[in-house]
């Protein structure tokens, strides 16, 4: 008892002293378990509790595995919990319970944070911004170049990628689940949730405190994508703040501007019509709507978008490491499964994990996805200098683009920067997916490209 007694208060004061997390994949899944184990596949809804160790990395305590009860729904669930163990048939059942966790953090990234955070929900504005803005309008300016090639991603995704029977659902653990999946967790998508600092205060990576940088506290204090991410967030903020001053004398400007005011109309009652009558939308008749709006459109289509996109190949081209779905369950003690894990270990994980076909072709995919187009525009530059002929605004615009590449430097120096262990990971792999500048991308080309095919050849060789 004194020791149970020792463990609870040992984790009280970690949760005080904001040193526990968790990776939780249970609520959101839970109801398409049954549904999913009803076919090939077989998952369990999963939750991860991690420990912030001194150095600032995460450290797994506990995995709990999740299936719905056999007699129903309404009886709750069923669940197991498995510690880490390095050795033995432990450590084999260790491995798989990580695994499961990545089916289902695999799945989720795909779906939910980049085609529906990203692709999916951006699309009203691009359709209503070029239905009810004018060309000439300096919101269309502004917005426009952030748009570039969504629609014709989206139309070529629903073509080959999130059609039925399509690549996503051959290849992720929903199966033909995947869009009803990301529909239905749509239901709790809030537009203004999508602004980095509202984000980060609301999934506990950060506290508002008016003594830090941008008024907010980062909980892990090299956490890559919150560190660089805060920099770019505001460094649009910025730049949009000065750009729509400049249009934007007063309030009554904005309320009273009809093109806007068209605009946002459509993008929430038609373009988000489901979520027309919800009360967080900024209504539109400030200065300070329009541009807390224009930032998080920028940044929801640019670097938000780069952070859940180009990392992909990087962390999962490799999908041993990274499965996106599991063909068996947990082997349970005294059956012949766990026997097996006893004899032969690795191939058990691989009969476990995608199939060799499905494996090539979701491989495949992640590392499509994963490039960049030779003729890409980054944050900061423009397809023409001539944009506008507005000389404030391109004195804010060239300032920004400043800002930015100022920005990538620090985050080249953090990543050589050797005592901040999450900045590169235990391959020496830096973080750099907030911002992608284009001599960066085109001087590692070539070597990307060599080393991505010889990881695919070695996957085949693996899975043989």
């Amino acid at each position: 008892m004194l020791q149970y007694a020792c463990k609870l208060c040992s984790c009280r004061q970690s949760i005080k002293a904001n040193k526990l997390f968790i990776l939780d994949h249970h609520d959101s899944l839970m109801p398409y378990v049954r549904l999913i184990n009803a076919t090939s596949t077989k998952i369990y809804a999963t939750r991860t509790l991690l420990f912030r160790k001194k150095d600032g990395s995460l450290k797994p305590l506990v995995i709990e595995l999740s299936l719905p009860h056999p007699q129903g729904n309404q009886l709750g669930a069923i669940n197991k919990v498995y510690t880490p163990a390095e050795h033995g048939v432990e450590g084999s059942i260790w491995q798989l319970a990580k695994a499961y966790v990545a089916v289902n953090d695999s799945g989720v990234q795909q779906l939910i944070s980049h085609w529906l955070n990203t692709h999916c929900v951006i699309e009203p504005f691009v359709i209503a911004t070029n239905r009810q803005l004018s060309v000439l309008h300096p919101i269309h300016k502004l917005l426009h170049p952030h748009f570039r090639d969504t629609m014709n991603i989206n139309a070529f995704a629903r073509q080959v990628l999130i059609n039925g029977g399509g690549i996503l659902e051959q290849t992720l653990f929903p199966g033909r689940y995947a869009m009803e999946m990301s529909s239905v967790i749509y239901k709790d998508w809030v537009f203004p949730d999508q602004a980095l600092p509202v984000d980060l205060v609301k999934r506990g990576m950060a506290i508002q405190d008016s003594n830090s940088p941008h008024g907010l506290r980062l909980l892990i204090e090299n956490y890559p994508y919150d560190v660089d991410g805060l920099e770019i967030w505001f460094a649009i903020k910025t730049w949009v703040d000065n750009y729509c001053s400049f249009y934007y004398k007063s309030d009554e400007m904005v309320h009273n501007d009809t093109e806007l005011q068209s605009w946002w109309k459509e993008l929430r009652e038609e373009g988000h019509s489901d979520k027309k009558n919800e009360t967080w939308w900024p209504k539109m008749h400030t200065c300070q709507d329009l541009t807390d709006t224009c930032t998080t459109i920028i940044w929801v289509a640019s670097a938000l978008h780069a952070a859940v996109n180009f990392g992909q190949y990087s962390y999962a081209g490799y999908l041993p490491n990274r499965p996106t779905l599991s063909r068996r369950l947990m082997p349970e003690p005294n059956t012949p499964e766990y026997d097996e894990l006893r004899e032969n270990p690795d191939g058990v994980f691989l009969k476990t994990i995608i199939a060799q076909l499905q494996a090539l072709i979701g491989v495949t995919l992640i590392e499509i996805l994963s490039r960049h187009p030779s003729d890409e525009v980054y944050l900061g530059q423009r397809e023409i200098s001539e944009w506008t002929m507005d000389a404030d605004p391109l004195k804010a615009f060239e300032k920004f683009s400043k800002k930015i590449r100022n920005i990538e430097e620090r985050i080249v120096k953090r990543n050589n920067n050797e005592t901040l262990k999450n900045r590169v990971g235990a391959v020496k792999v830096p973080y750099t997916f907030c911002i992608h500048l284009a001599k960066r991308v085109l001087l590692e080309w070539e070597s990307q490209i060599v080393c991505r095919y010889e990881s695919i050849f070695g996957l085949c060789i693996l899975l043989s």
